[in-house]
């Protein structure tokens, strides 16, 4: 059974799925646990000095991100939070290829983005990322399974015997076996967005960008979704990064980033509850 409730503070893991306990639930200052060192952790993506500005003129200027130095650790589920115009969203814009850096860096799964023109960051996004939106954008006319399938068909991708394989590795864990079938008008809110991730997943991507993923969901689909993302970090080593506003919701990742006027206020590491909370108070304050 696939839980859907955060685990933090629960027994530990034994190499199964089941809930891990926290390392203590430490809390680092900022920059330090922005820079983590990437010979005790992989990283799957890191920014240094990362800006975004947008506007020309000094008066007309929005400094969205402002000098960030970001290391994700892969295999884990960071939540980056902060509320509506706090830089959020650009910053996984940027770390994603769909928004270009004013200035600073960005390294993602090993390549250096400001290296790539158009075209091959296309193809980047295209062969390492994968993407859930709020939207669940889902072609109607296809199935479930088709729409899962469709990034690699786009790809050019031979749909083999290996590509069915992880097809029926990711439908399993996401609990979509007896919905492939069906067409998304046929399927629940809930479900329409686990076939987005299913979708998102397929292609084996180092990373998953999730922005405000149950934004369009109630409660009880939205505590599903974000177990399942969960899930796949404990079941299939995916990374993911999602982009929340809400608490509840960033209870569920491994790593919360907090940002505010563009900077990073905060970076904990397995946070509890009451952490979190006190980050954000420390914030509003």
């Amino acid at each position: 059974m696939i839980e859907t409730t955060p685990d933090h503070g629960s027994t530990p893991d034994d190499g199964s799925t089941s809930a891990r306990e926290p390392a203590a639930g430490r809390r680092t200052g900022p920059q330090e646990a922005a820079t983590r060192s990437a010979g005790t952790k992989e990283l799957a993506a890191s920014t240094r000095g990362l800006t975004k500005t947008y506007g020309g003129g000094s008066d007309a200027e929005v400094h969205a991100v402002r000098g960030v130095d970001l290391d994700l650790p892969a295999g884990r589920f960071t939540a980056i939070m902060g509320p509506s115009g706090s830089g959020k969203s650009t910053l996984m814009h940027c770390l994603a290829g769909l928004d270009q850096p004013s200035s600073g860096t960005i390294t993602v799964a090993g390549v250096a983005l400001e290296s790539l023109d158009d075209t091959a960051l296309t193809r980047f996004r295209r062969d390492h990322l994968g993407f859930v939106f709020q939207a669940f954008n889902l072609l109607p006319m296809l199935t479930a399974g088709q729409n899962i399938l469709l990034p690699l068909e786009l790809a050019g991708r031979r749909v083999g015997h290996a590509e069915r394989a992880r097809m029926a590795e990711v439908v399993e864990t996401l609990g979509l076996v007896d919905r492939t079938g069906h067409l998304p008008s046929q399927l629940s809110g809930g479900q329409q967005q686990r076939v987005a991730i299913a979708r998102a997943l397929v292609a084996q991507p180092q990373i998953v960008f999730a922005d405000e993923p149950t934004g369009n969901l109630d409660s009880t689909a939205s505590a599903e979704v974000l177990g399942l993302l969960r899930h796949t970090v404990r079941a299939l080593g995916q990374t993911v990064v999602m982009v929340t506003h809400e608490l509840d919701a960033a209870a569920y990742a491994d790593d919360v980033v907090v940002i505010e006027d563009g900077r990073i206020a905060s970076h904990l590491t397995d946070p509890t509850r009451d952490q979190l909370v006190d980050a954000l108070r420390r914030k509003a304050a």
